[in-house]
């Protein structure tokens, strides 16, 4: 069976949303509820201190164990080495995600135009309705690779699954530079998270081609609770479903 040859459209959502899932699989996990924060030890120069990597780490993986679902609005901005640097300049994307544990996600795209992003753990759909075309992907060790899929089904530790690297440790956010240990579809992960609580606001995530994907998260909300049907996607009536065996 050959594979289908995706329209441009779809194309582009593919690659605008692939990267997320591995970068904004670590939003699944951080909190809104305010623990007693440990001191970071502030960085006076670049390389930070191993120390302030070690304090953020720990801050950010407890408040990745704490919450059961999120939900947010998203700004993304996508730069695509194969667009062209004029085009790429202008996908910028927004609109509204819920996380739940284990491994589910709603990615409710607004603007520029309407689209969908569903997964309920085991399958994923991107739904275009521009086009009445839906792309369904198996969520799995052949579409996500290394300590991504870890942490986007719910598991996994930081420490254990990353080389990690601190930056502006004396910022209000610290950048946390993530290499994955092993072989990944992607060459490293960049989280900003407050400095005192250690809940992520950003994710940049670059790929093997050096395409990049940065997601801004607002109006944070956890353990809200949304319904399964929320996660579920059946395609319209008249939609095109193309069946990608595997991602990679």
């Amino acid at each position: 069976m050959t594979r289908p040859v995706l329209r441009r459209s779809s194309m582009i959502a593919t690659c605008r949303v692939l990267p997320i899932l591995l970068g904004l699989a670590l939003f699944a996990g951080p909190g809104l509820a305010r623990a007693e924060a440990e001191p970071v030890p502030a960085a006076d120069a670049s390389p930070p201190t191993d120390a302030c990597a070690a304090v953020m780490t720990e801050r950010v993986q407890r408040r990745y164990d704490a919450v059961r679902d999120l939900r947010a609005r998203f700004v993304q901005r996508t730069t695509s080495v194969a667009l062209g640097s004029a085009e790429a300049a202008a996908m910028e994307a927004g609109g509204e995600v819920f996380f739940a544990k284990p491994g589910r996600m709603r990615w409710s795209y607004e603007t520029p135009e309407p689209s969908l992003v569903v997964s309920d753990g085991k399958t994923l759909w991107i739904y275009d309705p521009q086009v009445a075309e839906a792309q369904q992907f198996p969520v799995g060790p052949e579409f996500l690779s290394g300590a991504a899929l870890q942490f986007l089904l719910g598991d996994g530790q930081l420490v254990d699954e990353f080389e990690i690297v601190a930056r502006d440790c004396e910022a209000a956010r610290v950048r946390l530079l993530l290499t994955p240990r092993q072989d990944s579809s992607y060459e490293r992960l960049e989280l900003r998270a407050d400095r005192e609580t250690g809940e992520i606001r950003s994710t940049v995530v670059i790929d093997l081609l050096g395409n990049r994907t940065e997601v801004e998260l607002e109006e944070l909300q956890s353990n809200v609770d949304p319904s399964v049907e929320r996660f579920q996607f059946e395609p319209p009536p008249g939609t095109r479903v193309l069946a990608v065996p595997n991602a990679r």
